[in-house]
């Protein structure tokens, strides 16, 4: 009997050391499938070629590690092929969610979809900030949920913005910078002039041409900190053509990318949608004080 105990207990430990490594395999392709059927069903209802860049921590099946996501050269590569998939005639919709990423990898997307003969439209569902941004300005239209936000373009030497590079230079003596400050600010400079005609570029064929040097000094030359949030109405007032007429299906979509699985979760709710109460209810009761019985 414990023979047979033990021999039970072992096909157990086999059987769940199989599904443990079978089982985020298997969800990985449903949630694949479920991504590509819902792609299928917004291009068919918009008819229109639909990509979708969406950069979040991405769980690795077997581990369990997160991945940090950027716009990368991967990432170029795939949108060039699926832009130079589609027919002239067909519109494209990017939907974009990321924190930004190379300036090269950014550039040749932007140039892509500006070339693009048929409209283009980008929806911004939370955030496409620095990089994002610069795709996101090279779109016919940006959809923007009421609560979704661009960023500033400043380029960004490593960790330290160019324009904060340059103006430490400017304030110190040339005697008490290091070389390789020097050489540092050499390189912001050269960056920001780069990222600031390609701006110019793009948005000249959107704005008259003084409008367009205007913003992308703006948004190149680190008025504002890095991460500084430009929401819809803001993005409007510079001039942009934002709209905030947000299509459900591509936050549906959006559910299909979570997040990596923590221990404990930072946000909770009962997630199904709640509707107002219509029904009559009943008068509320009136409360006196101090009433005396006759």
């Amino acid at each position: 009997m414990e023979g047979f105990f033990a021999a039970l207990v072992n096909q157990i430990f086999w059987l769940f050391l199989i599904y443990s490594f079978i089982a985020p395999l298997v969800r990985q392709r449903m949630l694949e499938a479920a991504r590509l059927q819902a792609i299928t069903a917004l291009e068919k209802k918009r008819g229109t070629r639909v990509i979708a860049m969406i950069h979040r921590q991405e769980a690795l099946a077997l581990f369990g590690i997160p991945l940090f996501r950027y716009i990368n050269i991967e990432d170029s590569e795939e949108l060039l092929r699926a832009i130079r998939m589609t027919h002239p005639d067909m519109p494209i919709d990017l939907i974009l969610h990321t924190p930004g990423g190379l300036v090269l990898a950014s550039e040749q997307i932007a140039r892509a979809l500006c070339n693009h003969p048929a409209k283009v439209t980008v929806f911004v569902p939370h955030y496409a900030m620095s990089g994002g941004t610069l795709i996101a300005l090279a779109a016919d239209e940006i959809v923007m949920d009421p609560h979704a936000v661009l960023g500033p373009v400043d380029p960004q030497l490593g960790d330290l913005p160019a324009a904060s590079v340059l103006r430490a230079v400017e304030i110190k003596r040339p005697e008490r910078v290091e070389d390789r400050t020097l050489i540092l600010a050499d390189v912001a400079r050269k960056a920001i002039w780069q990222v600031r005609r390609l701006l110019e570029e793009i948005l000249s064929a959107k704005m008259d041409r003084q409008k367009a040097q205007e913003l992308a000094g703006l948004l190149s030359e680190g008025v504002w900190t890095h991460d500084y949030p430009i929401c819809a109405e803001e993005a409007k007032a510079l001039g942009l053509p934002v709209s905030i007429d947000f299509p459900e299906e591509i936050h549906r979509l959006m559910a299909l990318y979570p997040q990596p699985v923590q221990r404990r979760a930072s946000v909770d709710y009962v997630p199904i949608p709640y509707e107002p109460d219509t029904r009559p209810q009943p008068a509320p009761r009136r409360r006196t004080r101090g009433a005396r019985k006759v």
